[in-house]
């Protein structure tokens, strides 16, 4: 299915690897040029040179923490013409109310939160003056199955949840469009690592971190390339009346007891 979004452009935050590295790679696949944020300078240039050796796109990096205000603002200002958007980055650890201290949580927040409003602030304005853009917010899905042992995560993701909502009801107003995006427990370098840790500790073999998983539906955590696809979909105009929706990619887990 051709998606009809050559030519267009994109920002993609926590671009250097994992599932914003799988988007920008399927971005690129149908011919979008790119904007690339991320901490590390040297991980977003490998991800370009990645993207550009497999595809004629235009690809521009930026070396930025989003957990700063002052340089989300500013990275927003920068990527103001931007058709599409898609906040990505930031993770929040696991942890109970008294078992995360306060310096950590704020830190956790000031990229995954605040990092998403202060850019979409940014990127919403210009979208709404040119009346076209679509933002996606890729989220989590522990703000629909909040627990107690990841406090921080399933508060951030239900305020991003509503954030994609209440955004997402007014933008139509001004032809655009914002999504969110909730991927389960996704087989990205980062889950990996975990899962292989996991097992280590548990069997004395990091090569069985699959048993780990064995219970997640389909027996299998989800491929980066599934949840990427889903993103990219909902970017172009094959989802063009969709918008203020939060929707979930994870086999039925959260449907399930």
């Amino acid at each position: 299915m051709d998606l009809q979004l050559k030519g267009r452009t994109a920002l993609v935050t926590g671009a250097s690897r994992g599932i914003g590295f799988g988007v920008a790679q399927l971005l690129a696949a149908e011919g979008c040029n790119l904007h690339l944020a991320a901490r590390s300078a040297a991980d977003l240039e490998a991800a370009r040179k990645k993207i550009t050796a497999a595809h004629a796109v235009n690809v521009t990096c930026h070396a930025v923490d989003l957990s700063s205000a002052e340089n989300a603002a500013k990275l927003g200002r920068e990527c103001a013409a931007v058709d599409i958007l898609v906040n990505n980055a930031g993770a929040i650890p696991q942890g109970t109310i008294t078992g995360l201290d306060d310096k950590t949580w704020r830190q956790a927040w000031d990229l995954k939160v605040f990092g998403f409003v202060n850019l979409t602030r940014e990127i919403y304005r210009d979208m709404c003056e040119r009346k076209r853009g679509v933002i996606i917010n890729v989220i989590g899905t522990a703000g629909e199955r909040p627990t107690a042992g990841y406090v921080a995560g399933s508060m951030a993701n239900s305020a991003l949840m509503t954030m994609s909502r209440a955004l997402g009801a007014e933008s139509p107003n001004f032809g655009v469009r914002v999504l969110g995006l909730n991927p389960t427990a996704t087989a990205t370098d980062r889950g990996v690592t975990r899962w292989r840790n996991q097992a280590q500790q548990q069997f004395g073999d990091p090569e069985r971190w699959r048993e780990l998983t064995k219970g997640f539906p389909f027996g299998r955590p989800a491929t980066v390339e599934e949840v990427a696809n889903v993103v990219v979909f909902l970017a172009s105009d094959r989802a063009s009346y969709m918008s203020g929706t939060v929707v979930t990619v994870d086999g039925g887990a959260a449907s399930r007891k």
